[in-house]
C-alpha cells in the first residue's frame, strides 16, 4: 500500500485518504472508533464519508520509567493492559507499570464520564467497526483498542491508520480482519515526522467533533 508521499500534509488529509481506501463500507452503517485525541478529527472526517457513526476507544499508552516518550505497553479503560514485545528492556518495573496503569485508568473514567455526557456509548456488536489512530508506532495502543473492541463482539474489525512502522502492523495483523493503511516507511521513527502540521487536539475539539453528528 505504499504509494503515498510522505510527509502527509495533516490529518485531514491522512483521513480522505483512508475514507477513499473504506468506500466500500458506505452503507452498511459502520461504527467508526477513534482513539483520543488526534484521531478524533480523522474519526470524523471517515465517518461522515462512509455515512457511519462515530465513538471512541479509550486507550492510554503506558510511559517508560527513563523515556516518557518511549510507550512500554498500553491499557484500556477496563484495565485491560497489552506490553510491548520490548518491555523487558526498558529497564521499566512493573510496580511503575501497576502506578502507571490506575492513574490512565482514572484519566480515562474522567473522559468517558465528559464524552458520555450526552449519550451513551456506542455498541459494537454485530456491526462493521474501524478502529482509527494517526499512526502506530509501538502497535501496543492499537493493540489494547482491538482487543478491548474485540470482546465487544464486531461483526468485522478492521484497524485503519495513516502511517505505521512495519513492525507495528505485524503486532496488530493477528488482532483484527484486515488493516488499512497509507505508508508503512522502514525508516519510521516517529508518527509526527510523517505529517507537515500536526497540533495537538484538545478535549474541546474532541467533545465537539464527538456531539457534530
Amino acid at each position: 500500500m505504499d504509494d503515498i508521499d510522505l510527509p502527509l500534509q495533516d490529518r485531514k488529509q491522512a483521513a480522505e485518504l483512508l475514507a477513499e481506501r473504506l468506500s466500500h463500507l458506505r452503507g452498511s452503517n459502520p461504527l467508526i472508533l477513534a482513539i483520543p485525541r488526534g484521531a478524533v478529527l480523522m474519526g470524523r472526517i471517515i465517518a461522515d464519508r462512509l455515512e457511519g457513526e462515530l465513538d471512541v476507544v479509550l486507550v492510554r499508552k503506558i510511559p517508560s520509567a527513563i523515556d516518557p516518550e518511549l510507550a512500554v505497553g498500553a491499557v484500556d479503560e477496563h484495565g485491560n493492559r497489552e506490553l510491548a514485545s520490548y518491555f523487558n528492556r526498558t529497564r521499566t518495573s512493573m510496580e511503575w507499570v501497576e502506578l502507571q496503569t490506575l492513574e490512565q485508568i482514572e484519566l480515562m473514567r474522567r473522559r468517558r464520564s465528559s464524552y458520555g455526557a450526552k449519550r451513551p456509548p456506542a455498541a459494537p456488536e454485530g456491526r462493521i467497526v474501524v478502529v482509527v489512530d494517526d499512526g502506530l508506532a509501538t502497535g501496543s495502543t492499537m493493540a489494547a483498542a482491538l482487543r478491548s473492541t474485540r470482546a465487544r463482539k464486531p461483526r468485522q474489525l478492521i484497524a485503519a491508520i495513516p502511517v505505521a512502522a512495519p513492525d507495528s502492523l505485524e503486532v496488530i495483523a493477528p488482532l483484527c480482519d484486515d488493516i488499512v493503511y497509507l505508508a508503512a516507511p522502514m525508516n519510521f521513527t516517529s508518527v509526527s515526522r510523517h505529517y507537515r502540521s500536526f497540533p495537538q487536539v484538545s478535549e474541546e475539539d474532541v467533545l465537539d467533533l464527538l456531539t457534530s453528528q
